[in-house]
């Protein structure tokens, strides 16, 4: 969709408040149904710029001059800043149009928000990027930015069928949005495809790359359900087809341990984070928050430091297996979306990539039913390897 409002854009076809209006026209239609956003900007201006028409969303706990931040609660009054977070204001220089605040759950954790998944409203869309990632699924805007703090992008965009970025930790500014756990929190991008994201980047960043060939494929994790067992083994099976070498790599001893470690971690920095907040609006803040800070507070400085360091020597272990493959290649959930909204889906394939700090995209692989992501990781700095292997992947299985 990015690419396509851009070549309409440059072509002349599209004047930029032509493309303005085609984003409200969807979201007056659809947003009854998928609930992607917060608030809308009726009065939104752009600047010269390579994304100078460009229409954005933006998940609600970036600061944004223009529209109030609600941090998906109403357990108190939406905050109005004087400033756009920096990631925001980035995007505005470039010319983007801030169109919108889409919903996040509450204070970024797991109480979900009313957000459904655009290609099956039974479904969660994932969380807690659920209004970013549903807003790009249901084509109300080419891009929009969210968090991930565990598995906040990838999850979702497998959910909901689209392209979601995690860049390497720290390459994209987080200041003016809410911290939750600073040791993991990652701002990133939700596109349609890989294609547009690319483009996307190239606005930021030099995005000239080359397409990884060789690629390592973690071994099935118990978790993983037979349907997208069997999209990765198709999947695999065509990249084969294409010329890709695809060879199952051996985990490190301690991988298990590493999922434990990110928790840890979240749960300890996640409860002082939000400590204040629950001593000043008790339960309000969510059942599960609630639960998170209670939980995390008992957790002792030592355990913390424990998990931290293993972090940091398990960076060192996969850098290593990089070197190797420069690309990883995983399920990005366990399964399609569940039905229902009592939970937004379980992070556990995604949070160790998130405390690797190496670049990480989820992208759709192309299966009959609901869909299902590819996830890709890649050493840290390597954004733009990645993101060149990810287009020629999807080209290769689409």
């Amino acid at each position: 969709m990015l690419k396509q409002f851009l070549e309409w854009r440059e072509s002349g076809s599209k004047t930029p408040a032509e493309l303005i209006a085609l984003c409200r026209e969807r979201i007056a239609w659809r947003d009854g149904e998928v609930r992607a956003w917060v608030c809308t900007d009726e009065d939104a201006t752009w600047s010269d710029g390579p994304l100078a028409g460009i229409p954005f969303g933006v998940k609600d706990i970036f600061e944004t001059f223009s529209l109030p931040t609600a941090y998906g609660s109403n357990a108190e009054a939406p905050r109005r800043s004087s400033l756009d977070a920096a990631l925001v204001s980035r995007f505005r220089k470039l010319g983007a149009v801030l169109l919108g605040k889409t919903h996040t759950a509450a204070y970024a954790y797991f109480d979900a928000p009313p957000t459904r998944n655009p290609r099956d409203p039974r479904r969660t869309p994932g969380g807690s990027s659920s209004g970013s990632a549903a807003a790009v699924a249901d084509g109300m805007v080419p891009f929009a930015l969210g968090t991930q703090t565990q598995g906040s992008i990838l999850r979702p965009a497998s959910y909901c069928g689209v392209t979601g970025f995690k860049p390497t930790f720290g390459l994209l500014p987080l200041n003016g949005a809410m911290a939750f756990a600073p040791t993991l929190d990652t701002a990133g991008l939700f596109t349609e495809t890989p294609a547009d994201m690319n483009a996307l980047w190239a606005c930021l960043f030099d995005a000239s790359a080359i397409p990884a060939k060789r690629l390592g494929v973690l071994p099935r994790n118990p978790v993983v359900k037979d349907g997208m067992c069997a999209a990765m083994a198709e999947t695999i099976e065509k990249l084969h087809g294409e010329g890709f070498e695809v060879e199952e790599i051996e985990l490190p001893e301690d991988w298990a341990a590493l999922g434990a470690a990110v928790k840890v971690v979240n749960d300890y920095e996640g409860a002082r984070t939000h400590r204040s907040l629950f001593e000043k609006l008790g339960g309000t803040i969510g059942a599960k928050l609630t639960e998170l800070v209670k939980r995390g507070l008992s957790i002792d400085d030592g355990r913390y430091m424990e998990s931290r360091a293993l972090m940091v020597q398990m960076r060192e272990i996969i850098e290593a297996v990089y070197g190797e493959f420069p690309a990883l290649l995983s399920p990005a959930a366990a399964d399609a979306a569940p039905i229902g909204f009592a939970n937004t889906g379980d992070p556990a394939l995604n949070a160790p990539w998130t405390a690797l700090r190496g670049p990480a995209i989820a992208l759709p692989m192309r299966v009959a039913g609901p869909p299902l992501g590819l996830q890709l990781t890649a050493a840290s700095g390597d954004d733009a390897s990645l993101l060149a292997t990810a287009e020629a992947i999807y080209k290769a299985i689409h």
